[in-house]
């Protein structure tokens, strides 16, 4: 079975040369370089990773880009897009020319980063995503996923991934209210142009491996939406636990799966998705 890991941020330190933004700096851990992914993908048996550039990094995807064109049998991209940049529609019609990209990842869960959105900043991306083929990964949290709800049918053409089930994370939430908040993912289900990313999920419990307290949320979602539209991802990262452990858990939560079922889930079905099929 290919394993194909649907998220994974590599980032670089905020210096006079690369600046951050400021969007919030990640305070679990150093930089994290290509080198050091391939070592720990080579040891947890991931084949491929698309990688999804941090939003603390700003709208830039170099580090990102080079990796894939370094390891094309490795890493590809879903790249950051800032729809307001002065030649934004001649860079969009680019897009997929651009080593290793295949589409593009919005982060809409802060109020900075929501906004445009909000705001209609993104209105005409949707269009022309559909119009050339550029498929979209997105967070929203769950209050939003009507907008997400209301993209996917004006667009039925746009394949749309909601990232990490649309739950929050941080020490001050609430877990049994943000799995409460499920069943209105699993409405989204009736829309086949979307899909999920069951990714992260170990860092949105106080639970530990084998994440028991996982399970059955991840089975209904399983069950909703099919292994075709579940996607397996780990935000390496940020994991409270081993690279291993995020695959093995999948496996003790998802008993009885054909091993087609299980393939499409672990990557398969990603990388059909996203048209990663060389």
């Amino acid at each position: 079975m290919k394993i194909v890991d649907a998220q994974v941020h590599i980032w670089a330190a905020d210096t006079p040369a690369r600046p951050w933004p400021g969007r919030g700096a990640p305070a679990h851990r150093e930089p994290l370089g290509k080198d050091e992914l391939l070592g720990a993908m080579d040891q947890a048996g991931v084949a491929r990773a698309i990688l999804v550039p941090p939003s603390w990094e700003g709208d830039r995807n170099d580090l990102s880009i080079a990796a894939a064109r370094a390891h094309p049998d490795r890493f590809a991209v879903m790249g950051r897009f800032n729809p307001d940049q002065p030649d934004a529609r001649e860079v969009l019609a680019g897009w997929r020319r651009q080593p290793g990209m295949l589409g593009m990842r919005f982060t809409f869960h802060t109020p900075i980063l929501r906004q445009p959105l909000l705001d209609g900043a993104f209105d005409w991306v949707w269009s022309a995503c559909e119009r050339e083929g550029i498929p979209i990964m997105a967070l929203f949290h769950h209050e939003y996923l009507r907008l997400l709800d209301g993209i996917a049918e004006r667009h039925l053409g746009l394949r749309l991934v909601l990232d990490h089930l649309g739950l929050k994370s941080g020490h001050d939430v609430d877990e049994a209210l943000n799995f409460a908040t499920l069943d209105q993912v699993l409405v989204l289900a009736r829309r086949p142009n979307i899909a999920v990313k069951t990714s992260a999920l170990p860092c949105y419990t106080r639970d530990r491996y084998p994440f028991r307290a996982l399970h059955e949320p991840l089975r209904r979602v399983v069950d909703a939406f099919g292994p075709a539209r579940s996607f397996w991802g780990s935000d390496y990262s940020r994991l409270p636990c081993s690279y291993r452990e995020s695959i093995d858990f999948f496996g003790a939560a998802l008993p009885g799966l054909s091993d087609a079922d299980r393939a499409s889930i672990m990557g398969r079905g990603i990388s059909g998705w996203l048209g990663w099929t060389d």
